[in-house]
Protein backbone atom coordinates (compact mmCIF):
# COMPACT_ATOMS: atom_id res chain seq x y z
CA UNK A 1 0.00 0.00 0.00
CA UNK A 2 1.72 3.68 -0.84
CA UNK A 3 1.63 5.83 1.78
CA UNK A 4 1.10 9.56 1.54
CA UNK A 5 4.96 9.76 2.67
CA UNK A 6 6.36 7.52 -0.02
CA UNK A 7 3.91 8.70 -2.69
CA UNK A 8 3.98 12.69 -2.09
CA UNK A 9 7.84 14.25 -2.56
CA UNK A 10 7.84 17.55 -1.73
CA UNK A 11 10.74 19.97 -3.10
CA UNK A 12 12.09 22.87 -1.22
CA UNK A 13 14.35 26.03 -2.12
CA UNK A 14 17.48 25.03 -2.41
CA UNK A 15 20.33 27.70 -1.58
CA UNK A 16 22.17 27.74 -5.01
CA UNK A 17 24.54 29.79 -3.70
CA UNK A 18 26.71 30.50 -0.84
CA UNK A 19 25.16 31.68 1.82
CA UNK A 20 21.90 32.68 0.15
CA UNK A 21 18.15 33.58 2.16
CA UNK A 22 15.95 33.77 -0.50
CA UNK A 23 14.93 33.82 -4.18
CA UNK A 24 12.85 34.89 -5.84
CA UNK A 25 10.42 32.68 -8.51
CA UNK A 26 10.56 34.25 -11.75
CA UNK A 27 8.77 31.34 -13.93
CA UNK A 28 6.85 28.28 -13.43
CA UNK A 29 7.78 25.90 -16.30
CA UNK A 30 4.94 23.44 -15.10
CA UNK A 31 1.76 23.19 -14.10
CA UNK A 32 -0.14 20.94 -11.90
CA UNK A 33 -1.13 17.96 -13.40
CA UNK A 34 1.97 17.70 -15.72
CA UNK A 35 4.64 14.64 -15.77
CA UNK A 36 8.18 15.21 -14.83
CA UNK A 37 11.17 13.80 -15.06
CA UNK A 38 13.94 13.31 -12.60
CA UNK A 39 16.17 16.22 -14.16
CA UNK A 40 13.69 18.21 -15.96
CA UNK A 41 14.01 22.09 -15.17
CA UNK A 42 10.60 23.32 -13.18
CA UNK A 43 11.46 26.84 -12.75
CA UNK A 44 13.46 29.42 -12.70
CA UNK A 45 14.61 31.47 -9.60
CA UNK A 46 16.62 34.97 -8.77
CA UNK A 47 18.94 35.09 -6.64
CA UNK A 48 21.02 38.05 -5.07
CA UNK A 49 23.64 36.50 -7.37
CA UNK A 50 21.89 35.23 -10.78
CA UNK A 51 18.73 33.57 -12.43
CA UNK A 52 19.30 29.98 -11.86
CA UNK A 53 17.00 27.37 -13.25
CA UNK A 54 15.68 24.30 -10.76
CA UNK A 55 15.71 20.91 -12.06
CA UNK A 56 13.34 18.31 -10.03
CA UNK A 57 15.08 15.39 -8.70
CA UNK A 58 11.98 12.87 -8.84
CA UNK A 59 9.48 11.46 -11.74
CA UNK A 60 5.94 12.00 -11.58
CA UNK A 61 3.14 14.48 -11.43
CA UNK A 62 3.30 17.56 -10.30
CA UNK A 63 0.80 18.09 -7.75
CA UNK A 64 1.34 21.86 -6.27
CA UNK A 65 2.99 24.93 -6.83
CA UNK A 66 3.20 26.40 -3.64
CA UNK A 67 4.14 29.77 -4.90
CA UNK A 68 3.14 32.13 -7.84
CA UNK A 69 5.78 33.60 -10.39
CA UNK A 70 6.98 37.13 -8.59
CA UNK A 71 6.95 36.08 -5.20
CA UNK A 72 10.00 35.55 -3.21
CA UNK A 73 10.63 32.38 -0.67
CA UNK A 74 13.28 31.68 1.53
CA UNK A 75 15.49 28.94 1.10
CA UNK A 76 14.18 25.48 2.88
CA UNK A 77 10.55 26.39 2.03
CA UNK A 78 8.98 23.83 -0.31
CA UNK A 79 7.93 25.13 -3.71
CA UNK A 80 6.79 22.38 -5.38
CA UNK A 81 5.21 18.99 -4.51
CA UNK A 82 5.09 15.74 -6.82
CA UNK A 83 2.94 12.67 -6.77
CA UNK A 84 5.46 9.90 -7.32
CA UNK A 85 3.16 7.42 -7.93
CA UNK A 86 -0.10 8.63 -9.94
CA UNK A 87 -1.44 5.16 -10.26
CA UNK A 88 -2.43 4.43 -7.08
CA UNK A 89 -5.55 6.71 -6.65
CA UNK A 90 -6.76 9.93 -6.62
CA UNK A 91 -4.18 12.87 -5.27
CA UNK A 92 -6.57 14.44 -3.45
CA UNK A 93 -7.17 11.10 -1.01
CA UNK A 94 -3.00 11.04 0.42
CA UNK A 95 -2.93 14.97 -0.32
CA UNK A 96 -5.50 17.98 -0.18
CA UNK A 97 -5.02 20.66 -2.33
CA UNK A 98 -4.13 24.02 -1.11
CA UNK A 99 -7.45 25.47 -2.20
CA UNK A 100 -9.47 22.98 -0.47
CA UNK A 101 -11.52 24.17 2.37
CA UNK A 102 -10.27 22.79 5.67
CA UNK A 103 -13.11 20.74 6.77
CA UNK A 104 -12.36 18.17 3.28
CA UNK A 105 -8.78 17.86 4.79
CA UNK A 106 -8.67 14.41 6.16
CA UNK A 107 -4.96 14.12 7.57
CA UNK A 108 -2.57 16.70 7.70
CA UNK A 109 1.11 16.21 6.94
CA UNK A 110 4.24 16.80 9.36
CA UNK A 111 7.39 18.24 8.51
CA UNK A 112 8.70 15.20 6.67
CA UNK A 113 5.69 14.72 4.55
CA UNK A 114 4.17 11.57 6.46
CA UNK A 115 0.27 11.70 6.87
CA UNK A 116 -0.50 12.71 10.87
CA UNK A 117 -3.67 11.98 12.77
CA UNK A 118 -6.54 14.16 12.21
CA UNK A 119 -6.78 16.77 14.62
CA UNK A 120 -9.94 16.74 16.88
CA UNK A 121 -13.03 18.66 15.77
CA UNK A 122 -12.44 22.56 16.24
CA UNK A 123 -8.95 22.45 16.38
CA UNK A 124 -6.28 22.79 13.56
CA UNK A 125 -2.51 22.30 13.64
CA UNK A 126 -0.19 25.08 13.00
CA UNK A 127 2.82 26.51 12.41
CA UNK A 128 3.57 28.44 15.74
CA UNK A 129 3.66 32.29 14.95
CA UNK A 130 1.81 32.33 11.91
CA UNK A 131 -1.92 31.27 12.48
CA UNK A 132 -4.67 29.67 10.81
CA UNK A 133 -8.21 30.91 8.72
CA UNK A 134 -11.41 29.06 8.30
CA UNK A 135 -10.24 28.20 5.10
CA UNK A 136 -6.53 27.14 5.70
CA UNK A 137 -5.06 23.82 4.99
CA UNK A 138 -1.46 24.65 4.15
CA UNK A 139 -0.15 24.71 7.48
CA UNK A 140 1.33 21.74 9.13
CA UNK A 141 2.30 20.29 12.88
CA UNK A 142 5.58 21.03 14.34
CA UNK A 143 7.45 17.66 14.70
CA UNK A 144 7.73 16.76 17.97
CA UNK A 145 5.38 14.07 20.42
CA UNK A 146 1.84 14.96 22.44
CA UNK A 147 3.46 17.69 24.12
CA UNK A 148 4.12 19.47 21.15
CA UNK A 149 1.03 19.09 19.63
CA UNK A 150 -0.98 19.92 22.26
CA UNK A 151 0.99 23.18 22.56
CA UNK A 152 -0.13 23.94 18.77
CA UNK A 153 -3.03 23.74 19.30
CA UNK A 154 -3.94 25.77 21.86
CA UNK A 155 -1.77 28.53 19.77
CA UNK A 156 -4.34 27.76 17.19
CA UNK A 157 -6.66 28.49 19.16
CA UNK A 158 -5.40 31.70 20.09
CA UNK A 159 -4.44 32.98 16.60
CA UNK A 160 -8.40 31.85 15.54
CA UNK A 161 -9.28 33.55 18.40
CA UNK A 162 -7.26 36.44 17.76
CA UNK A 163 -8.17 36.58 13.64
CA UNK A 164 -11.87 36.39 14.69
CA UNK A 165 -11.23 39.59 16.82
CA UNK A 166 -12.30 37.91 20.65
CA UNK A 167 -8.63 37.49 22.23
CA UNK A 168 -7.63 39.20 24.93
CA UNK A 169 -3.96 38.18 25.52
CA UNK A 170 -0.64 39.74 25.20
CA UNK A 171 0.54 39.73 21.77
CA UNK A 172 -3.12 39.52 20.12
CA UNK A 173 -2.65 42.50 17.70
CA UNK A 174 0.58 41.43 16.44
CA UNK A 175 0.42 41.46 12.83
CA UNK A 176 0.92 38.15 10.97
CA UNK A 177 4.44 38.20 8.84
CA UNK A 178 7.77 36.15 8.80
CA UNK A 179 10.99 37.25 10.33
CA UNK A 180 11.98 38.92 6.59
CA UNK A 181 9.40 40.43 6.34
CA UNK A 182 9.33 42.06 9.52
CA UNK A 183 12.72 43.60 8.92
CA UNK A 184 12.16 45.11 4.90
CA UNK A 185 9.17 46.53 7.19
CA UNK A 186 11.25 48.02 9.81
CA UNK A 187 14.13 49.15 6.88
CA UNK A 188 11.07 50.85 4.72
CA UNK A 189 9.58 52.49 8.38
CA UNK A 190 6.48 50.75 7.57
CA UNK A 191 4.15 49.71 10.51
CA UNK A 192 2.71 46.61 10.10
CA UNK A 193 -0.02 47.20 11.93
CA UNK A 194 -1.34 48.97 8.80
CA UNK A 195 -0.49 46.72 6.57
CA UNK A 196 -3.77 44.66 5.08
CA UNK A 197 -2.41 41.20 4.24
CA UNK A 198 -2.90 39.41 0.75
CA UNK A 199 -0.68 36.26 1.75
CA UNK A 200 -2.82 33.00 2.62
CA UNK A 201 -3.69 32.89 6.19
CA UNK A 202 -3.37 36.62 6.52
CA UNK A 203 0.02 36.44 6.84
CA UNK A 204 1.69 40.03 5.53
CA UNK A 205 3.83 39.56 2.17
CA UNK A 206 7.00 40.93 0.63
CA UNK A 207 4.40 43.19 -1.78
CA UNK A 208 2.13 44.19 0.60
CA UNK A 209 5.05 46.01 2.43
CA UNK A 210 6.30 47.41 -0.32
CA UNK A 211 3.02 48.55 -1.42
CA UNK A 212 2.57 50.20 1.94
CA UNK A 213 5.44 52.04 1.71
CA UNK A 214 4.77 53.73 -1.68
CA UNK A 215 2.73 56.83 -1.71
CA UNK A 216 -0.76 56.84 -2.06
CA UNK A 217 -1.84 59.38 -5.63
CA UNK A 218 -3.78 62.25 -4.51
CA UNK A 219 -7.55 61.42 -4.82
CA UNK A 220 -9.17 63.46 -6.76
CA UNK A 221 -12.70 62.84 -5.33
CA UNK A 222 -13.63 62.24 -1.43
CA UNK A 223 -15.04 58.91 -2.65
CA UNK A 224 -11.60 57.75 -4.17
CA UNK A 225 -10.18 58.25 -0.19
CA UNK A 226 -12.17 55.14 0.91
CA UNK A 227 -10.31 53.16 -1.90
CA UNK A 228 -7.09 51.06 -0.87
CA UNK A 229 -4.03 52.18 -1.52
CA UNK A 230 -3.34 48.95 -3.75
CA UNK A 231 -6.67 49.66 -5.76
CA UNK A 232 -6.03 53.07 -6.77
CA UNK A 233 -5.32 54.01 -10.31
CA UNK A 234 -1.53 55.50 -11.25
CA UNK A 235 -1.57 58.80 -12.71
CA UNK A 236 -0.16 59.17 -16.10
CA UNK A 237 2.12 62.04 -14.79
CA UNK A 238 2.97 60.65 -11.67
CA UNK A 239 6.48 62.32 -10.91
CA UNK A 240 7.32 59.74 -9.09
CA UNK A 241 8.07 55.29 -9.68
CA UNK A 242 9.05 53.47 -6.88
CA UNK A 243 10.99 50.16 -7.96
CA UNK A 244 12.07 47.41 -5.29
CA UNK A 245 15.18 47.23 -4.47
CA UNK A 246 15.83 42.75 -4.89
CA UNK A 247 17.51 40.36 -6.38
CA UNK A 248 21.10 41.06 -8.15
CA UNK A 249 20.52 44.88 -8.24
CA UNK A 250 20.44 44.64 -4.23
CA UNK A 251 23.55 42.61 -4.01
CA UNK A 252 25.54 44.64 -5.88
CA UNK A 253 24.45 47.81 -4.36
CA UNK A 254 25.33 46.37 -0.93
CA UNK A 255 28.75 44.98 -2.17
CA UNK A 256 29.90 48.34 -3.66
CA UNK A 257 28.34 50.24 -1.08
CA UNK A 258 30.83 47.36 1.30
CA UNK A 259 33.95 48.01 -0.79
CA UNK A 260 33.99 51.68 -1.42
CA UNK A 261 33.80 52.37 2.53
CA UNK A 262 36.14 49.30 3.12
CA UNK A 263 39.51 49.15 0.98
CA UNK A 264 40.85 52.58 -0.17
CA UNK A 265 41.15 53.19 -3.43
CA UNK A 266 43.26 54.80 -5.45
CA UNK A 267 42.45 55.19 -9.38
CA UNK A 268 45.81 56.12 -12.24
CA UNK A 269 44.71 57.09 -15.83
CA UNK A 270 47.00 57.21 -18.87
CA UNK A 271 45.74 57.87 -22.57
CA UNK A 272 47.28 55.65 -24.76
CA UNK A 273 47.75 55.27 -28.63
CA UNK A 274 46.16 51.98 -29.43
CA UNK A 275 46.28 52.47 -33.47
CA UNK A 276 48.70 49.63 -33.30
CA UNK A 277 46.32 47.30 -31.49
CA UNK A 278 43.41 48.43 -33.53
CA UNK A 279 45.16 46.90 -36.97
CA UNK A 280 46.35 43.80 -34.87
CA UNK A 281 42.87 43.36 -34.49
CA UNK A 282 41.93 43.49 -37.68
CA UNK A 283 44.83 41.03 -38.74
CA UNK A 284 43.43 38.56 -36.38
CA UNK A 285 40.26 38.64 -37.64
CA UNK A 286 41.38 37.10 -41.12
CA UNK A 287 44.12 34.75 -39.61
CA UNK A 288 42.60 31.19 -40.58
CA UNK A 289 43.31 30.14 -36.99
CA UNK A 290 41.29 32.60 -35.12
CA UNK A 291 38.13 31.97 -37.87
CA UNK A 292 34.90 31.75 -35.57
CA UNK A 293 36.07 33.08 -32.82
CA UNK A 294 34.82 37.14 -32.04
CA UNK A 295 37.83 39.31 -31.86
CA UNK A 296 37.56 42.49 -30.35
CA UNK A 297 39.94 45.14 -28.98
CA UNK A 298 38.74 43.89 -25.60
CA UNK A 299 40.17 40.71 -25.89
CA UNK A 300 43.63 42.27 -26.91
CA UNK A 301 43.05 44.41 -23.22
CA UNK A 302 42.50 41.39 -21.75
CA UNK A 303 45.45 39.71 -22.93
CA UNK A 304 47.83 42.56 -22.31
CA UNK A 305 46.61 43.08 -18.35
CA UNK A 306 47.15 39.34 -17.80
CA UNK A 307 51.01 39.69 -19.29
CA UNK A 308 50.80 42.96 -17.22
CA UNK A 309 50.03 40.71 -14.61
CA UNK A 310 52.31 37.93 -14.98
CA UNK A 311 55.13 40.81 -14.87
CA UNK A 312 53.83 42.70 -11.32
CA UNK A 313 52.56 39.57 -10.16
CA UNK A 314 51.94 41.60 -6.82
CA UNK A 315 48.83 43.31 -7.79
CA UNK A 316 46.94 40.03 -7.98
CA UNK A 317 45.95 39.55 -4.40
CA UNK A 318 43.69 39.99 -1.75
CA UNK A 319 43.23 41.42 1.94
CA UNK A 320 42.26 39.03 4.75
CA UNK A 321 41.25 41.25 7.29
CA UNK A 322 40.52 38.36 9.71
CA UNK A 323 43.71 36.93 9.41
CA UNK A 324 45.76 40.00 8.36
CA UNK A 325 47.37 38.73 5.46
CA UNK A 326 47.82 39.55 2.41
CA UNK A 327 47.07 36.80 0.04
CA UNK A 328 48.76 36.56 -2.97
CA UNK A 329 47.30 34.64 -5.81
CA UNK A 330 49.25 32.49 -8.51
CA UNK A 331 46.66 32.09 -11.00
CA UNK A 332 44.11 35.19 -12.48
CA UNK A 333 40.21 34.52 -12.23
CA UNK A 334 39.71 37.69 -14.52
CA UNK A 335 36.05 39.55 -14.05
CA UNK A 336 34.24 40.80 -16.99
CA UNK A 337 31.56 43.72 -15.43
CA UNK A 338 28.42 42.60 -17.83
CA UNK A 339 25.14 45.14 -17.83
CA UNK A 340 21.77 42.72 -17.63
CA UNK A 341 18.12 43.69 -17.66
CA UNK A 342 18.44 42.34 -14.06
CA UNK A 343 21.78 44.50 -13.28
CA UNK A 344 25.45 44.74 -13.04
CA UNK A 345 27.29 41.06 -12.36
CA UNK A 346 30.93 40.37 -12.96
CA UNK A 347 30.94 36.37 -14.12
CA UNK A 348 34.87 35.60 -14.06
CA UNK A 349 36.82 33.50 -16.33
CA UNK A 350 38.87 30.88 -14.49
CA UNK A 351 42.44 30.25 -14.73
CA UNK A 352 42.40 33.00 -17.79
CA UNK A 353 45.98 33.33 -17.05
CA UNK A 354 46.88 30.00 -18.56
CA UNK A 355 44.75 30.52 -21.97
CA UNK A 356 45.80 31.21 -25.21
CA UNK A 357 44.45 33.85 -27.33
CA UNK A 358 42.08 31.16 -28.97
CA UNK A 359 40.94 29.95 -25.25
CA UNK A 360 40.49 33.30 -24.39
CA UNK A 361 38.31 34.79 -27.24
CA UNK A 362 36.52 31.71 -26.75
CA UNK A 363 35.97 31.92 -22.85
CA UNK A 364 35.24 36.27 -23.39
CA UNK A 365 32.69 35.26 -26.08
CA UNK A 366 31.23 32.64 -23.75
CA UNK A 367 30.85 34.76 -21.11
CA UNK A 368 29.32 37.61 -22.27
CA UNK A 369 26.73 35.12 -24.62
CA UNK A 370 25.55 33.72 -21.17
CA UNK A 371 25.36 37.10 -19.41
CA UNK A 372 22.92 38.30 -21.58
CA UNK A 373 20.66 35.23 -21.86
CA UNK A 374 20.20 35.92 -18.23
CA UNK A 375 21.90 32.25 -17.25
CA UNK A 376 25.47 32.75 -15.37
CA UNK A 377 25.45 30.88 -12.57
CA UNK A 378 26.73 32.01 -8.81
CA UNK A 379 30.14 29.83 -9.44
CA UNK A 380 30.87 31.78 -12.09
CA UNK A 381 30.74 35.17 -10.34
CA UNK A 382 32.97 33.73 -7.09
CA UNK A 383 37.09 33.95 -6.64
CA UNK A 384 37.69 36.62 -9.03
CA UNK A 385 40.83 38.15 -8.66
CA UNK A 386 40.93 41.12 -10.81
CA UNK A 387 38.27 42.67 -13.19
CA UNK A 388 37.64 44.50 -16.41
CA UNK A 389 34.68 47.10 -16.77
CA UNK A 390 34.64 48.24 -20.82
CA UNK A 391 32.89 51.41 -20.28
CA UNK A 392 33.49 52.43 -23.99
CA UNK A 393 31.23 50.84 -25.67
CA UNK A 394 28.93 53.72 -24.01
CA UNK A 395 31.05 55.95 -25.56
CA UNK A 396 32.15 57.11 -22.34
CA UNK A 397 36.18 58.24 -21.90
CA UNK A 398 36.98 56.53 -18.69
CA UNK A 399 35.77 56.28 -15.21
CA UNK A 400 36.79 55.43 -11.55
CA UNK A 401 35.54 52.15 -10.59
CA UNK A 402 34.97 50.41 -7.86
CA UNK A 403 37.15 47.26 -6.68
CA UNK A 404 34.89 44.07 -6.76
CA UNK A 405 34.51 42.69 -3.09
CA UNK A 406 37.56 40.64 -2.47
CA UNK A 407 39.63 41.83 -5.29
CA UNK A 408 42.62 44.34 -5.22
CA UNK A 409 42.15 45.67 -8.69
CA UNK A 410 39.83 46.88 -11.66
CA UNK A 411 40.53 48.69 -15.12
CA UNK A 412 38.12 50.66 -16.92
CA UNK A 413 38.61 50.77 -20.78
CA UNK A 414 37.31 53.84 -22.17
CA UNK A 415 36.24 54.67 -25.99
CA UNK A 416 38.65 54.43 -28.36
CA UNK A 417 38.61 57.38 -30.79
CA UNK A 418 40.93 59.18 -33.76
CA UNK A 419 42.33 62.03 -32.22
CA UNK A 420 45.11 64.45 -33.38
CA UNK A 421 48.39 63.05 -31.67
CA UNK A 422 51.80 63.82 -31.94
CA UNK A 423 53.32 60.31 -33.64
CA UNK A 424 57.52 60.29 -35.06
CA UNK A 425 56.70 64.10 -34.84
CA UNK A 426 54.05 65.18 -36.85
CA UNK A 427 50.11 65.70 -35.65
CA UNK A 428 48.27 62.75 -36.97
CA UNK A 429 44.69 60.78 -36.43
CA UNK A 430 45.50 57.97 -34.00
CA UNK A 431 42.68 55.76 -31.84
CA UNK A 432 43.27 57.03 -28.68
CA UNK A 433 41.59 55.81 -25.33
CA UNK A 434 42.25 56.27 -21.84
CA UNK A 435 42.40 53.57 -19.23
CA UNK A 436 41.67 53.66 -15.66
CA UNK A 437 42.87 51.41 -12.80
CA UNK A 438 41.79 51.26 -9.38
CA UNK A 439 43.14 49.34 -6.48
CA UNK A 440 43.11 48.83 -2.89
CA UNK A 441 45.59 50.77 -1.52
CA UNK A 442 46.28 48.74 1.35
CA UNK A 443 48.00 46.23 -0.34
CA UNK A 444 49.00 47.98 -3.51
CA UNK A 445 51.33 50.66 -3.08
CA UNK A 446 51.54 53.76 -5.80
CA UNK A 447 54.63 52.24 -7.43
CA UNK A 448 53.05 49.25 -8.09
CA UNK A 449 49.73 50.30 -9.56
CA UNK A 450 51.86 52.39 -11.79
CA UNK A 451 53.57 49.38 -13.06
CA UNK A 452 50.89 47.47 -14.16
CA UNK A 453 49.21 50.69 -15.82
CA UNK A 454 52.54 51.35 -17.42
CA UNK A 455 53.14 47.70 -19.08
CA UNK A 456 49.73 47.55 -20.42
CA UNK A 457 49.56 50.93 -21.73
CA UNK A 458 52.89 49.85 -23.13
CA UNK A 459 51.59 46.50 -24.70
CA UNK A 460 48.66 48.22 -26.28
CA UNK A 461 51.13 51.00 -28.20
CA UNK A 462 52.97 48.35 -29.58
CA UNK A 463 51.13 44.85 -29.01
CA UNK A 464 54.64 42.94 -30.10
CA UNK A 465 55.31 42.93 -26.49
CA UNK A 466 52.50 40.52 -26.04
CA UNK A 467 54.44 38.38 -27.25
CA UNK A 468 57.97 39.22 -26.62
CA UNK A 469 56.61 39.93 -22.63
CA UNK A 470 54.51 37.01 -22.27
Amino acid sequence: MTTAASRFREFKMPDVGEGLTEAEILKWYVQPGDTVTDGQVVCEVETAKAAVELPIPYDGVVHELRFPEGTTVDVGEVIISVDVDPGSGPADAAQPQTAQPAAEEPAAKDSAGSAAPAEPSGRQPVLVGYGVSEASTKRRPRKGGAGRDQAAGQAAAAVQSELNGHSGTAGADRPLAKPPVRKLAKDLGVDLASVTPTGPDGIITREDVHAAAAPAPAASAPAAEAQPVAAAPVAGDARETRVPIKGVRKATAAAMVGSAFTAPHVTEFVTVDVTRTMRLVEELKADKDMAGLRINPLLLVAKALLVAIRRNPGINASWDEAAQEIVLKHYVNLGIAAATPRGLIVPNIKDAHAKTLPELAAALAELVATAREGKTTPAAMQGGTVTITNVGVFGVDTGTPILNPGESAILAVGAIKLQPWVHKGKVKPRHVTTLALSFDHRLVDGELGSKVLADLAAILEQPKRLITWA
